[in-house]
Order: C-alpha cells, then sequence, then structure tokens
C-alpha cells in the first residue's frame, strides 16, 4: 500500500528545503486540486499541465521570498492511510492562528480550512501547510 499524497507532499518538501526552482510529479485529480489551492493561498509562484503521450505530469514551480527563503516552511501529511483524521464542521483546525492552511476532503471537494469554515462543511484533514 502506497501514500500517494504523502509522496506527493515529501516531494515538494525536499525540493523546498534543496532550494529546487521548479519540480515534476506525476499527476492525478487530487495533485492538481491541491496544487491549485497552493497557488490560490500564495504557496507556490505557477503550476503547468504536462502530457507525454499518455503520461501526465505537474510541473511546480516554488516561490521564494528575499533570495532563497522558501515560502513552504513545513508541508506535513495529518490523515495517513492507517489512521484517518476527520473533523466536523464545527472544529475545522486553524493553521498558527490562519497564517497556515490545512487541507481537508470534503462531500464538495478539497477545500481549504477557511473555505471548510465558510461552507459550515467538515471531512478529512489531508495536510497541513505553513
Amino acid at each position: 500500500m502506497s501514500d500517494f499524497i504523502g509522496d506527493f507532499l515529501t516531494v515538494i518538501r525536499n525540493a523546498s528545503r534543496a532550494g529546487k526552482e521548479k519540480l515534476t510529479v506525476p499527476c492525478s485529480k487530487l495533485t492538481v486540486r491541491l496544487t491549485e489551492l497552493l497557488k490560490q493561498e500564495g504557496f507556490i509562484d505557477n503550476f503547468k499541465l504536462i502530457e507525454e503521450g499518455p503520461k501526465r505530469f505537474l510541473r511546480i514551480h516554488l516561490r521564494y521570498v528575499r533570495g532563497k527563503v522558501p515560502v513552504i516552511r513545513q508541508i506535513e501529511r495529518v490523515s495517513k492511510p492507517g489512521l484517518r483524521r476527520y473533523v466536523g464542521s464545527t472544529n475545522v483546525p486553524r493553521v498558527l492562528g490562519g497564517l497556515g492552511m490545512a487541507v481537508l476532503s470534503t462531500s464538495k471537494g478539497l477545500k481549504t480550512d477557511k473555505e471548510a469554515r465558510r461552507d459550515k462543511i467538515g471531512g478529512e484533514i489531508l495536510c497541513r501547510v505553513w
């Protein structure tokens, strides 16, 4: 059993710590939506879908401030295949008092913690980013 989301987050974390400008990862609907949320919240600069025959990849451009200080300080998986973490609509966590974000898998698709609180919806906490 492999954790596709965990692997995706690990690639981003390692590239950020190594000071890489861009990285390429295998593409899925889930990783595309997760990348859209990271761009929306300002954690990455841009991303692009790349198709090479039947294979699809995501090219992600990481964001840095003042030279080489990464915007993504930490990105961690919360709900794992061996231990799922769910929250109700009233218990959606805040990450660093609102400076970071949590990504939830809800019945309405992937949402940030702010969107989930606004829509009064709970779900599985996939990851936290700050």
